[in-house]
């Protein structure tokens, strides 16, 4: 059968069979989370099984001797025969079975209390895990943010559902062990629960799945409140939102989509609440319609006193655990679709990779870089960033990179750092494909501080060992490294030095300028102490006499390493060997400075421009 003559069987059926098919579709998701909840606490998991499994046969054994109890003393009230000798024996057992009850009970909430916090930490390590393994292409794709919100959201959410399996398994053995001792009595009666508890079951059901398809489909509203909240009570929004009074402007945006969301989920839990009241009516009907009818066949000397007992508690359990197995399975194969979300996410694979035989780079370089016919365009977009680049970056050579916003300078860094790969083209390393070489091997030999570095809310040292984690205990090397880019005498001026907090998230912390902070990044690159060091406007924030140090420093520290630096302020590229000027996304110009100015092209325009700026 082809997949488009399955498609139109699909669109044939009803809307109410299409959406019974898509609940038992996802209840294959449910093996991959059982397999996350044992990997995440396998002893808790199975303690709690067998607690699950002894409080679901408490209650037909407690029954049972109860009948034993209740006929011994009718027995004996009524025709005047002794009591069994065993009869306190089973006064002392049904003492022990409810005893037996309340422990399990007890331990199974301990146990649900511990797997929710393995499961949320194993899950929330999964996600962070995952995310960071993927590449910067997939944090560029709205959808791909959508399926990491709902993966961060059911990932904790799903606690509930894992729960919830463990109820119906309770549930069911209890049902079960019920139900036959009904059976063997009455088979209506247990037909008559059955046919009075189905509907309800089914309406239970075609609910969930529409609350899904509602959560689905409010995903992108919500990412936009929570921004709109962020916005609202941030430190780096907060000047802008008095100045120019913005903050009613956030409130009302927020109010209108939270609005929005409310009576959209409020319309639902309207509908399920009425229809859901019919049903469970029906359900309450066929209950004490049973129970009538034992009592009937009681008053008719059918049954005995004992076995009404018995029967009431086990209609009674029976019912109820009747509509709480169908109520949970209904819960599980709803909450079974949001599984999906969390397993997408999983399935994201990152286009940037290492292949299983990839080599290491070379230690030393010997050769360099080399950016051979390379363009580049951002996925969904036809628009070339990079136009059939071609020039090298050599051993101990020093290359800047100017020209206007947009023209392709951060681009080649990224594409040389491999966060993407060229459209077309190659980048070689000692004359091999960079997609040859171990990724995580090829990012060990590259310092690189973005003009966007992260400002972590981190002790000193810490923000510091950033740049190589791994030597985030050796305070001579941190040190060493903060001195080579003037944040010791940012630290110097601390209160606890290299053990203060930074930033004003925390209690304690301290915020830094503009500038301080990009010492403390740069710090990061010098101990990285790689081959390749890539700056990317790193003298921003920087006031012209701390530039002018952070560059002499920054030229004897890159003697005899390779050196790739952007910058708009031209004075400050003056230093390298060869400058590059990008325009359009072609190469324009490219030689040393005093050769760029003589040739009077774009750059000594540019040159001029600023200069004039200073006279």
């Amino acid at each position: 059968m082809s997949k488009s003559t399955t498609q139109e069987q699909l669109a044939s059926h009803p809307e109410w069979l299409n959406d019974w098919l898509t609940r038992i579709k996802a209840l294959k998701n449910l093996p991959s989370l059982f397999g996350m909840v044992w990997a995440a606490a396998p002893l808790v998991v199975l303690s709690s099984l067998v607690c699950r499994l002894l409080a679901a046969l408490v209650p037909l054994a407690i029954l049972t001797v109860t009948r034993l109890i209740i006929d011994s003393i009718y027995r004996l009230t009524s025709n005047h025969s002794p009591l069994p000798g065993a009869f306190w024996w089973m006064v002392s057992l049904e003492f022990a079975l409810a005893s037996l009850a309340m422990i399990t009970s007890r331990l199974i909430d301990f146990c649900d209390s511990r797997l929710a916090d393995k499961f949320t930490c194993y899950v929330n390590v999964r996600i962070m895990e995952h995310a960071a393994s993927l590449d910067l292409v997939s944090y560029e794709d709205p959808r791909f943010y959508d399926k990491l919100e709902r993966a961060r959201v059911q990932g904790t959410d799903r606690i509930g559902m894992i729960q919830a399996t463990g109820r119906l398994v309770q549930e069911f053995i209890t049902t079960v062990s019920l139900a036959a001792s009904i059976f063997i009595f009455s088979p209506w009666i247990l037909f008559t629960l059955i046919l009075c508890t189905l509907p309800t079951f089914l309406n239970e059901t075609h609910f969930a799945f529409l609350g899904y398809a509602l959560n689905s489909q409010q995903t992108a509203s919500r990412r936009e409140m929570e921004y709109f909240r962020v916005l609202g009570g941030s430190k780096e929004s907060a000047k802008e939102l008095r100045l120019f009074g913005l903050g009613s402007f956030l409130v009302d945006r927020y109010r209108a989509l939270s609005h929005e969301v409310h009576e959209q989920t409020f319309a639902l839990a309207r509908r399920r609440l009425i229809i859901g009241l019919l049903f469970a009516l029906l359900g309450t009907i066929g209950y004490y319609g049973s129970y009538a009818f034992a009592i009937h066949e009681t008053v008719i000397g059918v049954l005995s006193l004992g076995t009404l007992t018995l029967l009431a508690g086990a209609i009674a359990g029976a019912n109820s655990n009747m509509q709480a197995v169908l109520g949970t399975f209904s819960s599980i194969a709803g909450q079974a679709l949001f599984l999906t979300d969390l397993l997408e996410f999983f399935s994201v694979k990152p286009k940037v990779f290492s292949k299983p035989d990839a080599m290491l780079v070379p230690r030393p370089i010997r050769r360099g870089f080399e950016f051979k016919n390379v363009s580049f365009s951002y996925p969904g977009s036809s628009k070339l960033i990079l136009d059939n680049i071609n020039f090298s970056l050599e051993t101990g050579e020093r290359i800047a990179l100017v020209g206007k916003n947009g023209q392709g300078k951060t681009t080649i860094v990224k594409l040389l750092t491999r966060l993407y790969e060229p459209t077309s083209g190659q980048i070689l390393l000692d004359g091999v494909d960079i997609r040859e070489y171990n990724l995580q091997d090829l990012w060990k030999e590259i310092g690189v501080i973005f003009q966007d570095f992260m400002r972590y809310e981190l002790p000193c040292s810490e923000n510091i060992a950033m740049g190589r984690i791994e030597e985030r205990k050796n305070s001579s090397r941190i040190r060493a490294a903060a001195h080579k880019s003037l944040a010791d005498e940012v630290i110097r001026g601390l209160p606890h030095r290299y053990d203060q907090r930074l930033g004003c998230r925390f209690e304690g912390g301290v915020d830094l300028s503009g500038g301080e902070w990009q010492k403390i990044a740069l710090a990061r690159a010098y101990l990285r102490d790689s081959q390749l060091l890539i700056l990317d406007e790193p003298t921003a924030s920087l006031d012209a006499r701390s530039e002018h140090e952070v560059f002499e420093r920054f030229s004897e520290l890159t003697e005899g390493k390779m050196a790739l630096l952007i910058s708009h302020r031209l004075s400050t590229v003056r230093m390298a060997d060869r400058i590059l000027v990008l325009e359009n996304g072609k190469i324009a110009e490219q030689g040393p400075h005093e050769q760029l100015i003589k040739i009077g092209g774009g750059y000594a325009k540019m040159f001029e421009l600023q200069a004039a700026s200073y006279r």
